[in-house]
């Protein structure tokens, strides 16, 4: 409580704020990937193939839905995402073979605060650990904060999901906590870890991914030669000490 005839703070102003616009639908194309919104006559069956080599289904795990039976069970889940008014679901196609090799999705658009999240990241087995699953983030990065102003951007995943929190941190988002008993899916508990990047995070990570994608990071045998989460992480460990106070 603010003592007497002392206002009480307030957040930063922002007198120039404006509504963003929603994502459009236009391709997103990079070096290794395309990202475009999902369609399913032109993706289920590629991702189907791309999916099922992941035999016993761990990618699944921490999703709502899934593994599927069958490519017809498949091929209606991809429908119903289609059809989704809340999601916003893209293909992931490897720019080599011109086929779809994972999706995700921008999800809980609120263009009247400027948040965006995310979400939905199922990449095959022929997309992770390759440059191209990271393209495929950055690219969705990128459209949030160049192309549409957004002022944050969130990453949500199972408390219990290891790989997607090293990821989460590996791109750059920042942990923010952990909301207990946030949900409940597949008959169990899900406890949600929070990440995010903001605007004034964004122009020091953006470089960074421009430098761990290009060409010269990559011996002769596609390995890198700088880790991106060294990169991310010395960024905003210098950026969180200059914002202390002395």
């Amino acid at each position: 409580m603010s003592e007497q005839g002392t206002p009480p703070p307030t957040g930063t102003p922002l007198p120039d704020w404006t509504p963003r616009p929603w994502p459009p639908g236009t391709a997103m194309k990079g070096r290794f990937v395309t990202v475009e919104l999902l369609d399913p006559e032109l993706h289920a069956d590629d991702l189907f193939a791309a999916t099922s080599e992941d035999r016993e289904g761990r990618n699944w795990t921490y999703m709502p839905y899934g593994p599927f039976a069958d490519k017809a069970a498949h091929r209606s889940w991809i429908e119903d995402m289609y059809a989704s008014q809340d999601l916003f679901f893209h293909a992931v196609i490897d720019n080599r073979t011109g086929k779809a090799v994972g999706a995700l999705s921008f999800m809980r658009v609120q263009p009247n605060v400027g948040v965006i999240e995310i979400g939905h990241i199922s990449f095959s087995p022929r997309l992770q650990r390759t440059p191209g699953a990271t393209e495929a983030i950055w690219l969705m990065l990128s459209r949030a904060f160049d192309e549409l102003g957004y002022r944050r951007c969130e990453w949500k995943c199972d408390s219990l999901n290891a790989p997607s929190r090293a990821a989460a941190r590996r791109f750059g988002f920042r942990f923010e906590g952990i909301f207990r008993q946030a949900t409940v899916y597949k008959g169990r508990n899900r406890d949600t870890a929070w990440f995010s990047i903001i605007d004034k995070e964004w122009p020091l990570l953006a470089p960074l991914y421009r430098q761990w994608l290009a060409p010269d990071n990559f011996d002769p045998a596609g390995r890198q030669k700088t880790s991106l989460s060294k990169l991310t992480a010395q960024a905003l460990a210098a950026a969180w000490k200059d914002r202390r106070p002395s």
